[in-house]
């Protein structure tokens, strides 16, 4: 139970992180590149991937069952 709050906050912290720069980069749409150019650049950025990484730690936590080594009668 504590390991999976731990896993879901760690996952939250890194998609906070990538998720605020992410937005932050929307600027370049205004200064004139495109939506496409938008996505082909964050696509090599690692706020991206932080991104990525920190919602699949919080689907994993959330989702996928535990395997307590106490079993249930």
């Amino acid at each position: 139970m504590i390991f999976r709050l731990f896993i879901l906050m760690v996952g939250f912290s890194l998609a906070v992180a990538g998720g605020v720069s992410l937005i932050a980069f929307l600027n370049l749409i205004t200064a004139g590149h495109g939506f496409i150019n938008y996505l082909i650049f964050v696509s090599g950025r690692t706020e991206f991937f932080l991104f990525l990484i920190g919602l699949a730690l919080i689907w994993g936590s959330i989702y996928l069952p535990s395997f307590n080594s106490k079993s249930k009668k």
